[in-house]
């Protein structure tokens, strides 16, 4: 009789960010591959710019790395790296005058790709299809650019991250209600300019 063992489940982000901080450096890699795309896609929709998305996704990990001594369990990983990203945001937001910030590349790197699945289904393969994809991301985009920086910042957390109210408050170091307000704002003005499509 031929019997299998289970397979190992994967390890948590918690799990290895406890083995990262406490000196295996090969816990760090697995946390890059979990995090990475939606931590750059946050950041590229926060400031609109893929030069200064790059810079801050660089910063925040190197914030990872500089205090992962200090990473203590007491909320979920992705909560504390959201934290140090919605941080770096915060001081390029104050860094730039309000009100002047670019619109959305037309072209950004990932083609429009990371449109959120709840506003609308992704593109058929037909040309006429996709090219209307295009468009709808490009609006998407530029609604985006248009909501407050708060209330943006609240839609980025909870689409790019998952986290639940409680853990954007967190990252954000506001009140739940607040972040359930921002919310409630940006998604009722996305719908807004986004109604016709």
């Amino acid at each position: 009789m031929n019997v299998r063992e289970p397979l190992a489940a994967a390890p948590s982000d918690e799990q290895l960010m406890q083995r990262y901080r406490d000196g295996d450096a090969s816990a760090f890699e697995p946390l890059y591959r979990r995090h990475r795309d939606a931590v750059y896609r946050y950041l590229l929709r926060g400031c609109s710019r893929p030069e200064l998305a790059g810079e801050l996704f660089q910063e925040v990990w190197i914030g990872v790395v500089r205090t992962r001594a200090d990473w203590q369990p007491r909320a979920r990983f992705a909560t504390w790296l959201y934290r140090i990203a919605h941080n770096r945001l915060i001081d390029t937001w104050r860094s730039t005058p309000q009100g002047h910030e670019p619109l959305p590349d037309e072209s950004d790197e990932d083609g429009g790709t990371s449109i959120p699945p709840a506003l609308w289904a992704p593109a058929q393969e037909r040309p006429d299809e996709q090219q209307l994809a295009g468009e709808r991301g490009a609006r998407l985009r530029k609604a985006l650019a248009a909501l407050p920086r708060e209330q943006r910042d609240a839609f980025l957390l909870h689409e790019e991250s998952g986290m639940s109210l409680d853990e954007i408050a967190e990252a954000s170091g506001v009140g739940r209600e607040t972040i359930k307000s921002r919310l409630r704002y940006a998604l009722a003005k996305l719908r807004e300019a986004l109604a016709d499509v």
